[in-house]
């Protein structure tokens, strides 16, 4: 069986669901950093890999992570995953300018979804009653959380479809890391990825005529540092600890997140339907992380 079918994987360090947890909250403030960046939006994803480079590699060293020549096999899985995170990125962050940013976090937020069903897919079985019971509590709770702001209509559909993509896209850059996360450390994984993924981006940004030099490095060093270090490198690290159950339904604080980054930078109020949307998701990670969730010892 493969490794990902338990729900709490053996030796689980306690502190992995947290570092889910900042890492998802880390992640929810990119869309608002893409905003604020002056290049354009496939740039911002080309500059938060080059920066963020130099800095995964001094904490892999830090670290005491090896690369060790990874076998070819491994290497072909992690650029494998580095190509669908560049096109994630391209697609995600030219559809937050083109749509709402509610629209942007809930339709990128689909590979919460296709990752969980991966996870039962892989342990060939079907959900149980109580983890079906999550998965559709957190549905529920996305669609509230953004039922007040969501809004489809000729003039965010390119962008909604877009991010609808990158949503897709992300779901296979998971299922890689979950995949190399059996035999390869988190910060070295996580590098080699994002060495792969910056080289499409560069050229995505150039063939298509982006401005991609920015005048202000602010809100690129940010989301190279808050986006990718930290958020990309703690959820690299919770993969190889917990279920793709565990970790698609972490995925979906990010909306909850959004709406609370909505009110404080734009003044856009939580109403009483956000709030039952938000209690929703927490409700889904504690039924998820019950012990009766955990499938039987073999």
């Amino acid at each position: 069986m493969h490794p990902s079918a338990t729900i709490l994987r053996s030796g689980t360090p306690r502190l992995a669901f947290a570092a889910l947890l900042v890492g998802n909250l880390a992640l929810a403030f990119g869309p608002w950093l893409v905003r604020l960046a002056d290049v354009g939006p496939v740039a911002a994803g080309f500059w938060r890999l080059a920066l963020a480079i130099p800095f995964l590699l001094l904490l892999t060293r830090a670290a005491g992570q090896s690369f060790a020549r990874p076998p070819a096999a491994l290497l072909g899985v992690i650029a494998l995953g580095g190509w669908f995170f560049a096109a994630d990125l391209g697609a995600w962050h030219a559809g937050i300018r083109l749509t709402k940013l509610a629209n942007a976090t809930l339709f990128a937020n689909v590979s919460s979804f296709f990752f969980a069903v991966y996870g039962f897919w892989i342990a060939r079985r079907a959900p149980r009653p109580l983890q079906a019971g999550a998965l559709l509590l957190a549905a529920v709770g996305a669609a509230l959380l953004m039922g007040g702001s969501y809004e489809v209509s000729p003039r965010y559909l390119r962008g909604d479809l877009l991010c609808l993509a990158a949503g897709l896209l992300y779901t296979g850059y998971l299922i890689a890391i979950d995949r190399a996360r059996e035999t390869m450390a988190p910060l070295p994984l996580l590098t080699l990825a994002t060495i792969a993924a910056a080289p499409p981006l560069l050229v995505a940004t150039l063939l298509l005529g982006e401005a991609w030099w920015p005048g202000d490095w602010t809100p690129l060093v940010m989301l190279a540092l808050g986006s990718q270090v930290l958020g990309q490198g703690l959820l690299v690290y919770a993969i190889g600890h917990l279920s793709p159950v565990v970790v698609g339904l972490g995925l979906l604080t990010q909306p909850a997140i959004a709406a609370a980054i909505g009110w404080l930078a734009y003044g856009e109020l939580m109403t009483a339907l956000d709030w039952v949307g938000a209690l929703a998701i927490a409700a889904a990670l504690v039924l998820v992380r019950l012990p009766k969730l955990a499938p039987a010892a073999p």
